[in-house]
């Protein structure tokens, strides 16, 4: 299996060392390319050919020239096929949640492990997740809480949304909102890690949600959380 190729973009070479190291632990990851604000990020994705293009790349928020948040929103758009992951020390409401409108895919803290961004890496490539810190979880649970989930136009008016999930896909969703990623899942269920991929998968499925954000919002709404 080919590695999976990995972009980083910071403005501070510091911070594209520390993180670059992290990820060239893994023989499963590609660090296959750099940036150093969202505006050289566009500029240096322009013309790369698919196989040469990063899949997943990790966002700086604050950069000169052209934030992260916006490079986000303009590169979900002229490039879908990439995940975008927000790689940051900032944690504040607004950040998140603007992230979260632009199309981000997870937040995490630059003070995350190596393993933990490799976790967050295979989430993504794996089953499409969206990996958060903890801390951030929580926050943007609180952030969308007072929104309300629209659902879909063909369903009937007694439609319940609990319905939808088994039992063990109810477990897995309080983890999920907990911000536990999948091995922590497993760890505390004691199922595999691929079974627990599964069941997320399964449970943005029924939920029609493609994002840990709209599961969460979800899951509140409609009190699947207790």
């Amino acid at each position: 299996m080919e590695p999976i190729r990995i972009g980083i973009t910071d403005d501070k070479a510091v911070n594209r060392t520390n993180i670059g190291e992290k990820i060239k632990q893994f023989e499963d990851l590609d660090l296959c390319f750099t940036a150093v604000n969202g505006n050289d990020c566009l500029e240096q994705l322009k013309g790369l050919p698919l196989d040469k293009m990063p899949q997943i790349i990790f966002m700086d928020i604050e950069m000169p020239e052209m934030d992260g948040i916006q490079a986000i929103s303009i590169g979900r758009s002229l490039y879908p096929q990439i995940y975008f992951i927000v790689l940051t020390v900032f944690d504040d409401d607004d950040k998140i949640f603007e992230a979260i409108k632009a199309g981000a895919h997870g937040y995490l803290m630059k003070d995350e492990s190596a393993i933990a961004l490799h976790n967050a890496i295979i989430s993504v490539a794996e089953n499409g997740g969206a990996p958060m810190s903890p801390a951030i979880a929580r926050k943007a649970l609180l952030l969308l809480s007072s929104a309300s989930v629209i659902i879909p136009d063909n369903k009937p008016d007694d439609y319940d949304i609990s319905t939808l999930l088994t039992e063990r896909e109810k477990e897995i969703l309080k983890q999920i909102v907990a911000g536990h990623d999948a091995k922590r899942i497993a760890e505390i269920t004691g199922i595999s890690v691929l079974t627990v991929r599964k069941h997320i998968a399964h449970i943005y499925q029924k939920l029609h949600v493609n994002s840990k954000a709209q599961v969460m919002r979800v899951a509140y709404d409609n009190k699947l959380i207790v």
